[in-house]
């Protein structure tokens, strides 16, 4: 049945509005809420029912000048809303930039970087006079490393997912766009992704794929997008456990909830259930429609109440007043110039978000000769950038994986033209393959002083297949025979360097065990300024600082989780990625978390103060869940030193493990991160402010979050198995 919601108002603590200069209110200041919902009831009075009706109705596919749009209303001055992909950028926009997909932000590790490269997108969104940017992406979490779209977020992580997510969305709503967060929930993978169920049990969806979505809400995020999957065997965007029990009620959701495209099911259900906009209103062919015309039929025969469709407008008009887009927003140009300066941030994601597995010591490069590049993927592709249809080939340049995710390159830096353009300025040669045929390979790579090899792999969104991968890879090895390339190269030259660029873990067994190989550095996804961000670190300019998001394994079975045919039933529960691992006693090739300097860094003075009380959280609700789970109880600080000759950053790391006396939980699960950047010899404090739920399980049984009593076993280091400093922290 339906629930029926507090007040708006009673979710809001005090009224205390922060404006930014261009007039929109912080989405994530207490009272902004209480302020738009106030606005958005009085525009209801004035509203007729077809009126709250075209404000929840898409008017159709194809139909607008956006991937999704609503009729305008006249009677409140509210324009037609304009909802474009995607979560790195304006989809089909010409001015606009290509931004780094979420996992290489995450992979940099630094919310300075992924606030501004939410701010940056925000912006060019508004420039555009885009209302609704889909993203950022918190659902897939990636519990499958084969996952077809896992590259569009943060990683399997929650904390760091979560942390990721609500920098984007305060950047990007301080740019006055609606963020949205999605997939609302459970969708983990392509194959039959709108058929199969996810069967979650409770604590697993509260401690792994429900906790991001948290931290989104608790920033104010104005919507979120419910999901193509069935959840526990019922349709997501009909879920009333899901809308209204764990995201309106539970997490004090005051936004909106809107389907995926063509993810609604019924009329009523749907409307019951929780789900407030209806995109892109009609199905593919424009025939089937279930809103519009027939909610005003379910209206009128008290199938869905009068109640229920004030609510679903209200919340939709909310988010439009809560950005403050009623006053002066920019009318629809998709094809607006708006990239100004932010292709600096796509360089530094691109160069921070670089991970570097393997150096022997090649690495920076000093004084060469002669340099040899190799493999199809150092190009762009040669028909063009953005040939292939929603990017969905992997031929040329890797910079992103393919779907409605994507975005058009304005231009593209390929790793040659970089690495030629500084090799040149230093009076070296450089000599190409840009084929990935092993014949003749030698003859390219024999006799240079460096050989630098790029292979790839590749994945997206279901609707498009590549090379037989219909989304989800079909295996973790690196494409296009990239272990045999290596291996041609690495014979011919002994001084060998392995670039990947990939939308997630390879296995690397097969080229680790070249003695040709030197060094292996994970490019990961970094868009259009690749090469760039490539050459920084290759030549030293900046030490490379980025650290894994994600595990890699030294054989695809070791993750114990895959991409199921029918229903999953999650019977890993908690255990995905390195919790797994940590587990099982698995021995991972590279750790979460886990990444190279070309300096060192030592830790020490690790110190635990802490308020903490067990039991469960009490507060009120507001955004996010329980007031009192997002203070903060515990501060943990270490004294981090660079202890090289060159300057470089350290991402410290905390784990936390929990008492005896809380039920069975990972080993370590990653609670804090600090990113210090520290010239030679500079010390640093990295600094852990731990919220309550940061201490705390989901119990089942009281409904709640619990702060178990006992010791916490407290971890600091480089990575979640290079642990540096270990303590405790008790909670009586």
């Amino acid at each position: 049945m339906h629930l029926s919601l507090s007040p708006f108002t009673a979710l809001a603590t005090a009224a205390t509005l922060a404006h930014h200069a261009r007039g929109a209110m912080d989405p994530s200041a207490a009272g902004a809420w209480a302020a738009a919902h106030s606005s958005a009831s009085a525009a209801l009075a004035k509203m007729s029912q077809n009126d709250k009706i075209a404000v929840v109705t898409g008017i159709g596919w194809n139909k607008g000048a956006c991937v999704g749009n609503t009729a305008a209303v006249g009677s409140i001055n509210y324009p037609s809303m304009c909802i474009q992909d995607g979560p790195l950028g304006v989809r089909y926009g010409t001015g606009t930039t290509a931004f780094t997909p979420g996992i290489q932000a995450a992979s940099t590790w630094d919310v300075e970087l992924m606030r501004q490269r939410g701010s940056y997108m925000g912006a060019e969104a508004k420039g555009c006079g885009v209302h609704v940017l889909l993203g950022p992406v918190g659902g897939p979490l990636g519990k499958n490393a084969a996952g077809g779209r896992n590259w569009e977020g943060f990683g399997p992580d929650p904390y760091l997912t979560g942390t990721a997510m609500a920098e984007t969305i305060q950047g990007m709503q301080a740019s006055g766009v609606q963020a949205n967060a999605k997939h609302f929930i459970g969708n983990e993978q392509e194959l039959n992704r709108e058929t199969m169920s996810s069967n979650i049990d409770d604590r697993t969806m509260h401690e792994l794929y429900l906790w991001p979505f948290a931290d989104a809400v608790h920033a104010g995020v104005a919507s979120v997008m419910c999901s193509y999957n069935k959840l526990n065997g019922t349709w997501a965007c009909e879920n009333d456990k899901a809308m209204n029990g764990l995201l309106k009620k539970e997490l004090g959701f005051q936004g909106y909830v809107m389907s995926d495209w063509n993810a609604q099911h019924t009329t009523n259900g749907a409307a019951n259930s929780g789900m407030d906009m209806t995109m892109p209103g009609s199905d593919y062919n424009g025939k089937t429609i279930l809103w519009g015309p027939q909610l005003a039929s379910a209206v009128s025969s008290n199938q869905v109440s009068k109640s229920r469709l004030d609510d679903m407008a209200q919340r939709i008009l909310a988010g439009w007043y809560l950005l403050g887009q009623n006053n002066g927003y920019p009318g629809v140009n998709i094809k607006a110039s708006v990239q100004g300066n932010h292709k600096e941030n796509v360089r530094a994601v691109g160069r921070d978000g670089i991970v570097l597995l393997k150096n022997s010591g090649i690495l920076p490069l000093g004084k060469l000769g002669k340099i040899a590049v190799v493999g199809s993927s150092a190009v762009v592709n040669p028909s063009g950038a953005n040939a292939c249809v929603d990017r969905g080939c992997n031929t040329g340049a890797l910079g992103m994986g393919w779907g409605s995710g994507s975005v058009n390159y304005p231009y593209f830096v390929a790793p040659y033209d970089a690495i030629k353009t500084r090799a040149q300025s230093e009076g070296a040669s450089v000599t190409l393959s840009s084929s990935d045929s092993t014949s003749g390979v030698s003859g390219t790579v024999s006799g240079a002083d460096v050989a630098v090899v790029f292979i790839t792999s590749d994945s997206g969104e279901g609707y498009i297949t590549t090379e037989k991968v219909a989304g989800d890879r079909n295996d973790l090895d690196p494409w296009h025979g990239g272990n045999q390339l290596v291996q041609a190269v690495a014979a011919a030259n002994k001084n060998t360097v392995v670039v990947v660029h990939s939308v997630g873990p390879v296995i690397l067994e097969t080229i680790l065990a070249l003695p040709g190989v030197q060094a292996v550095v994970w490019a990961g996804l970094p868009s259009q300024e690749s090469g760039n961000a490539l050459v920084d670190v290759l030549w030293g300019d900046v030490a490379p600082s980025g650290k894994l998001p994600y595990t890699i394994a030294k054989s695809a079975g070791d993750y114990g989780t895959k991409v199921q045919t029918g229903t999953d039933s999650y019977t890993e529960g908690l255990y995905i990625d390195y919790r797994h691992f940590d587990k099982a006693g698995i021995a991972p090739r590279f750790e979460f978390g886990f990444g190279l300097s070309y300096t060192n860094f030592t830790f020490a003075d690790l110190s635990i103060a802490t308020t903490a009380t067990s039991g469960p959280a009490t507060g009120n609700v507001i955004s996010g869940g329980r007031a009192d789970l997002f203070d903060t109880v515990a501060t943990i600080t270490a004294t981090i030193t660079n202890a090289g000759g060159v300057e470089g950053a350290e991402v410290a790391q905390l784990y936390i493990t929990l008492p005896s006396s809380a039920p069975a939980a990972p080993p370590k699960q990653l609670r804090g991160f600090d990113k210090l950047k520290l010239a030679p010899g500079a010390k640093g404090t990295a600094t852990f402010n731990l919220r309550r739920k940061d201490l705390s399980y989901w119990d089942v049984a009281r409904q709640n979050w619990v702060v178990p009593s006992g010791s916490f076993g407290v971890s600091v280091g480089a990575s979640s198995r290079d642990i540096r400093l270990t303590g405790t922290l008790s909670v009586s």
